[in-house]
């Protein structure tokens, strides 16, 4: 992995929401990084401006698709990109959701916020090789019908009759919303899963992931098979999550997806902070 970032360029770029952005990026030179997997994570250099991490969230076999919050100098930049922009992208980093752990297993896939940006890359994953797997469950949550990430694809999953089993909930319903309200873990009752032959891939912001992850355990879930993240990116200067997780270990350098119960030791109680 070297040290000098990659020029890669804009070939699509789709707004998501009002401060969401999707950029599709292609190399622009004979240097490409190396192949991504499902929850590893870019360096992103906006030029002249600075350098941001930021979870894939689709793979082609030579394009990357990044999606974008606007929340700070870096992250603006990039989401003001058009067709034609150009960026340094430096990576892979950070561990991945490792689907292959998951052969014959149920899949249920929780997300919340920013969640489904490095999610939907596994989704994709298992629905193009359904044979592989059991029953696929996507639960969304956001704040607001407006926040919902990639919704024209989420919504057309949750009306046809799977796979995959999608369900979507939000936090404030806007005018039109027929759809459940309230918290993303009440959606787990409509899942369909065997709880014993069940891996969980759970991202979104430090609560809900600690709420999910205890929902899970209490229905039976192994907590080796309940695999977390943040939704929230690493701090720029350190590589490191902001401290707000579930335990010590989900603020480790790397941008890590890690398995719940090393969050679970991760304090003398077995317990995690709020």
């Amino acid at each position: 992995m070297d040290d000098v970032p990659l020029p890669y360029q804009v070939t699509q770029a789709r707004d998501e929401t009002a401060d969401t952005v999707t950029l599709t990026l292609a190399p622009t030179g004979t240097g490409l990084l190396a192949p991504f997997t499902p929850g590893r994570y870019a360096l992103v250099h906006a030029l002249g401006v600075g350098t941001v991490p930021v979870p894939v969230s689709r793979i082609d076999r030579h394009e990357i698709a990044l999606t974008i919050r606007s929340s700070d100098a870096v992250s603006a930049a990039l989401c003001a990109l058009r067709p034609g922009g150009r960026v340094g992208l430096r990576g892979p980093f950070g561990t991945g959701w490792e689907l292959d752990r998951a052969l014959g297993h149920d899949l249920l896939v929780v997300a919340a916020g920013l969640g489904p940006a490095p999610l939907r890359p596994l989704v994709l994953d298992a629905l193009a090789a359904p044979q592989l797997y059991g029953h696929l469950n996507v639960l969304v949550g956001a704040r607001t019908p407006d926040d919902i990430l990639y919704a024209q694809q989420t919504h057309a999953w949750s009306a046809a009759h799977g796979p995959p089993h999608c369900a979507v909930t939000v936090d404030r319903p806007g005018p039109g919303w027929e759809g459940p309200v309230g918290a993303v873990t009440a959606l787990l009752d409509g899942a369909r899963f065997a709880p014993r032959n069940t891996t969980a891939y759970v991202c979104g912001p430090a609560a809900t992931v600690r709420e999910t992850a205890r929902a899970l355990l209490e229905r039976g879930l192994p907590a080796e098979r309940v695999r977390v993240a943040l939704d929230s990116h690493p701090d720029r200067a350190t590589g490191r999550r902001d401290g707000t997780g579930p335990g010590d270990v989900l603020s480790r350098d790397g941008g890590p997806v890690v398995g719940w119960e090393e969050v679970e030791s991760a304090t003398p109680t077995g317990r995690t902070g709020t």
